[in-house]
């Protein structure tokens, strides 16, 4: 079944991940996928394994120029833009007076700097379109973390920018949601998942006993972009395997 034939799909942070997962997802069911990165050879990987047309646009979200000039190639070249999902992100660690300001800078410029930017330049097309935004954000943006306040800062942004944008666009048509991930394989925490120690403590903390597979994050995102959730908005949904339900306690023998 291909429910987004003729439809085109922006994609940040393309290059890996959930990201790619996701344009994967989204090529086998139709679309055109935009795969957006800063680094093209990254992207070309991702590109050359779907299987629908995708079209190769480096671009950093966390400048506003580059970002409304992607928008504005992308429609050009489509005429139309019918799904944002942002997924470009970073995580860094760190109690909040060791941690350097630079550090805090960065991670709010991608985290919440490019989700921004992205709503802002896409949303007259998402608003022509009737079409859908979906931001990555995480657990961590519904419940804290130790040692990564400015992670659980960023993704507690996006959480609130996702309602807020949902209550600000329903009666344009435009739909907006997010997924929260938990612990998931991607290259951003290859060096944490190779912790076996800190492997466990996940394993004890996830009722479902694992971290997420990449993919299994960009089902979701595909399924909040489709008709199939056509009156799901402003929602925050937790791929955690049950993580927040369990308040973070660890599982009973």
């Amino acid at each position: 079944m291909n429910r987004f034939t003729d439809k085109v799909v922006i994609v940040t942070g393309a290059g890996s991940g959930i990201g790619a997962a996701t344009a994967r997802r989204f090529s086998r069911e139709g679309a055109s996928v935009v795969l957006v990165g800063r680094r093209r050879e990254k992207l070309e990987e991702v590109a050359a394994s779907l299987e629908n047309e995708a079209f190769v646009r480096p671009a950093d979200v966390s400048k506003l120029d580059e970002v409304e000039a992607l928008m504005r190639e992308v429609a050009e070249r489509y005429g139309h833009i019918d799904v944002l999902v942002n997924n470009a992100g970073v995580a860094k660690s760190g109690k909040v007076h060791e941690a350097a300001v630079e550090d805090w800078q960065q991670v709010m410029a991608v985290d919440v700097d490019g989700v921004f930017h992205g709503c802002r330049a896409a949303m007259p097309w998402l608003i022509a379109s009737r079409g859908a935004i979906i931001n990555v954000s995480s657990v961590s943006g519904i419940g804290g973390d130790w040692g990564m306040s400015f992670y659980n800062a960023a993704k507690g942004a996006i959480t609130n920018f996702t309602r807020a944008l949902a209550l600000d666009h329903g009666e344009d048509g435009v739909r907006v949601n997010a997924v929260c991930p938990s612990s998931t394989k991607s290259e951003m925490s290859e060096d944490l998942l190779k912790n076996e120690e800190l492997v466990s403590a996940f394993q004890q903390r996830i009722p479902m006993g694992r971290v997420a597979e990449a993919e299994e994050v960009g089902d979701v995102i595909v399924f909040l972009a489709s008709h199939d959730a056509r009156f799901v908005s402003g929602v925050n949904l937790p791929v955690d395997g049950g993580l927040s339900a369990s308040n973070g306690q660890p599982r009973q023998a």
